[in-house]
């Protein structure tokens, strides 16, 4: 009941002086017939092997597992002699038990634990932990039932490096650039589970549209709505894989854009009146975090500071549309009612491209060439790439927990069990 080994029992247990567990385990007597031929086998005797259990509290855990050795009883048949299994135990030529092969899984999963953490742990080498755990994430990432049920897909791009983009067959690491691909459907509360699919070398169309060939027409015809970054590349291959579903554009780089176009023209103003860079005590400078925030954030003494500081110089009347301008962008999306959102969305996609403001101009005419995708936020219930952004948060961090990966597989077998790729049951 204490060691959990179904099928073994218990002969002795030991500390020894280092503080490990060392355990003795061994089934009970009785028949057992040839794998090949099915013949009652003549017992062998017992061969002692060795494995590495899970840990027991904060201490290691050896198992000695005296298997019961057996010879066939028929001198005509191939097998001769064969050694009792139970891959509940342990697989064939294993150094580690299946309970810490899946307790290692589990905290990488769960805990975000490193490979060399776990060996720590263990009392064995990274190689032999690795050696044990790459096969199961190899299957699971194999399967491809785990992309099943797939309706929202989300598109992102990240660094898994910074070192050479040498190709690997010249001893580099390839590309710098993944794309990522994120299961962004919601249950049936609502909630956005958030998961990674895969990650792909390059951030281009072909790698995006590629990777959706690979998954059939079952799967293209199963999504139905796709959300992206302002980018043409994974634009074109939804456009091209994906023509049923429908493109969203993501709301926050599209609010980021306005927050830029503000200190853009924040920044200019700045040097045109007083012919240099933003200084202590001046007006502008001083209000240039502000001017980040949203309106509904801002308290009496902020946003007095703002009309102050607008009301300095004729001039800043532009920074002064500016923020109006992204604080109206930021409206469409934080509106409660999704069709007054959508107005003043609307609104927008008229107004921006004409304003004199040339960088309010430039703001406009993004998602005047991305309306459909622009608009598609409020005819979504608010689909959005912030799932996406989410799960980038987590590989980020798997990234800094193992000091950086060397290898693009074993980074991908990582990332995708780290967030949610190779187990669609459990929530990220």
């Amino acid at each position: 009941m204490l060691v959990g080994l179904g099928g073994l029992r218990v002969t002795a247990v030991e500390r020894r002086d280092e503080g490990a567990l060392v355990i003795d385990v061994e089934s009970p007597p009785g028949p057992a017939g040839c794998p090949r031929c099915g013949q009652v086998a003549e017992s062998r005797g017992r061969k002692q092997l060795t494995l590495v259990d899970a840990p027991m509290g904060a201490s290691p855990v050896c198992i000695r597992w005296r298997k019961r050795r057996f010879r066939c009883a028929d001198a005509m048949c191939e097998q001769k002699s064969f050694t009792e299994q139970d891959a509940a135990v342990a697989a064939p030529r294993a150094q580690l038990t299946a309970r810490a092969i899946s307790w290692a899984v589990g905290q990488m999963r769960r805990e975000n634990a490193s490979v060399q953490g776990i060996a720590r742990q263990l009392g064995v080498s990274w190689k032999t932990v690795w050696r044990h755990v790459k096969p199961v994430l190899e299957r699971r990432a194999a399967d491809e039932s785990r992309f099943q049920g797939v309706t929202t897909l989300g598109v992102d791009e990240h660094l898994w490096h910074h070192v050479s983009t040498r190709p690997v067959e010249d001893g580099g690491r390839g590309p710098k650039e993944l794309t990522g691909m994120v299961d962004l459907t919601r249950d049936a509360s609502g909630r956005v589970r958030a998961r990674l699919l895969d990650l792909v070398p390059g951030r281009s169309a072909k790698a995006y549209a590629d990777w959706l060939q690979q998954r059939g027409g079952a799967f293209r015809n199963q999504v139905q709505i796709a959300t992206l970054d302002p980018f043409a590349g994974y634009k074109k291959a939804l456009d091209d894989e994906l023509d049923d579903a429908t493109a969203v554009l993501d709301a926050f780089h599209v609010v980021k854009l306005g927050t830029q176009a503000v200190d853009e023209v924040r920044r200019r103003v700045q040097q045109n009146t007083l012919q240099h860079r933003g200084r202590k005590g001046d007006p502008l400078y001083g209000i240039r975090n502000i001017l980040r925030a949203g309106r509904e954030h801002l308290t009496d003494r902020q946003t007095q500071r703002l009309a102050a500081a607008f009301a300095v110089r004729e001039e800043h009347v532009e920074v002064e549309v500016a923020w109006q301008a992204a604080q109206q962008l930021r409206a469409a999306y934080q509106h409660a009612d999704l069709a007054a959102g959508r107005t003043i969305a609307e609104h927008v996609l008229d107004s921006f491209p004409s304003c004199p403001i040339p960088e309010i101009a430039r703001l406009g005419r993004t998602p005047t060439q991305w309306r459909d995708a622009f608009l598609a936020y409020w005819t979504t219930e608010r689909s959005s790439n912030g799932g996406t952004e989410a799960v980038n948060g987590l590989i980020e961090l798997a990234r800094r927990v193992a000091r950086g990966f060397t290898n693009y597989d074993n980074y991908r077998l990582r990332m995708l069990l780290v967030a949610g790729g190779l187990d669609p049951t459990t929530p990220t």
